[in-house]
């Protein structure tokens, strides 16, 4: 704790460290002002009183960072953006020239990134489409003239592209990844709401289950941290090369692979997948179609938040996207080739494609380590509902494995920056 008092005191007086940081808060705020801008024509009590008996549309509305509650112009979240991630993500898988130019390093990044939000403009139209089509089944906004329905779906569009734009800005003059950064202050955002209503149906029948629920919050909280810091230390040996009257080389450093290389992104793709059925179904539940209401039925019951299946396809659906995202962000092959390419060499092993494969082989391992975890961890909270009884901390293990991953990845980035800044102080 001491540590990281410090390194916030640190943060604020270095200059360039202390912008950035205000610069994120600043954007938080503007986030939480937009988050409580209602759309027009919605009955906002009537909506409130849906989401209460609704655990599903409670569960996104903690995603949406209590947007969708309040219907705001934010309402559809970063869900469109999230899901034009991940047809990207596996575009790249098919087509080879979209793969070269996620290779082609900054540039490259930037047209990707452009075609992501290209992408996400019809699929923010779409959402927003479908949830008119909800509220409308559900009494809580009126038939709206053909006009007023199309400025509805702009609204909504224009929201979810604002909250993109927000997260880059974040991104590219803040600290850290924006858009996880934002879905972190919309889950904290929610906390007070939560932990208000726990509180709220406190009694001495509950107080032990409360107790509990949050002993095994802290047990949960730490087993993260402890599995996102886990490394396993590659030792790489460097030989000694003259030039000149120098000589380079002869140490050894390590090549630290972590548990958990993908991060939280893996959750958060997740979570938007494994949500879409349900979300179809709420939209066909007032469909006079017997055929559509049916499916709408099968849908219901097959991914109630509670169910074995849902949970079931969870677990599966984060292992599936910590391996995905793992093979995105780490290239075994180009690692091995920098490592041959400065006279480095793992024990044991030949440099170049033996190396690739040997650190295919370690990740491989770890990363199923990881991957179990994350699943176990995302899961557990509903079966921890379902002992302790406990039903209004909706937040769960998805929410505290963002938060707390965030809240890990954000320290690392200040204590990058604090390092670049005195490293710069001694080229000057």
């Amino acid at each position: 704790m001491n540590n990281v008092l410090t390194l916030f005191k640190n943060s604020f007086k270095t200059e360039s460290v202390r912008r950035k940081i205000l610069f994120t808060i600043a954007i938080f705020l503007i986030f939480r002002i937009f988050a409580h801008i209602p759309v027009a024509g919605v009955n906002l009590e009537a909506l409130k009183n849906l989401f209460s008996q609704n655990q599903f549309l409670g569960l996104l509305d903690i995603f949406s960072g209590g947007t969708l509650a309040n219907f705001s112009v934010m309402a559809l979240g970063l869900n469109p953006y999230i899901n034009a991630s991940i047809i990207m993500q596996l575009l790249t898988m098919v087509f080879p020239k979209l793969e070269a130019l996620q290779k082609e390093g900054e540039s490259g990044r930037r047209k990707m990134n452009q075609y992501t939000r290209l992408i996400t403009v019809p699929l923010a139209i779409f959402q927003a489409i479908g949830m008119y089509a909800l509220l409308r089944s559900q009494g809580i906004i009126t038939v709206l003239a053909p006009l007023d329905l199309i400025a509805f779906m702009l609204t909504m569009t224009a929201g979810s592209m604002l909250l993109v734009w927000l997260g880059e800005l974040i991104t590219e003059k803040g600290l850290g990844n924006g858009i996880s950064l934002l879905i972190f202050a919309g889950i904290v955002g929610r906390l007070p709401v939560s932990l208000g209503q726990t509180l709220s149906t406190l009694n001495s029948s509950n107080f032990l289950n409360i107790i509990l629920f949050a002993g095994v919050a802290l047990i949960v909280i730490g087993s993260i941290v402890l599995i996102n810091e886990a490394t396993r230390q590659i030792s790489v040996y460097y030989a000694k090369r003259v030039r000149g009257n120098k000589m380079y080389g002869g140490q050894t450093t390590h090549l630290p692979l972590r548990l958990n290389q993908a991060g939280v992104i893996p959750i958060i793709f997740a979570v938007s997948l494994v949500l879409m059925p349900s979300l179809i179904a709420n939209y066909l539940t007032a469909s006079k179609n017997p055929v559509l209401f049916n499916i709408a039925t099968t849908l219901t019951v097959w991914f109630n938040p509670d169910g074995i299946f849902y949970n079931a396809l969870y677990f599966i659906l984060i292992v599936g996207f910590t391996y995905f995202y793992t093979a995105v962000v780490f290239n075994p092959k180009k690692i091995a080739e920098d490592i041959q390419k400065y006279g480095g060499f793992v024990p044991g092993i030949r440099p170049g494609a033996s190396t690739s494969h040997y650190l295919n082989y370690i990740l491989t391992r770890i990363t199923l380590a990881g991957a179990i975890f994350l699943g176990i961890i995302a899961i557990f909270p509903t079966v921890a509902r379902a002992f302790t009884n406990v039903q209004t901390l909706l937040i769960g293990g998805t929410g505290i494995l963002i938060v707390v991953s965030v809240v890990l990845e954000t320290i690392k980035a200040l204590e990058a920056q604090l390092v670049m800044k005195n490293y710069d102080s001694f080229t000057k």
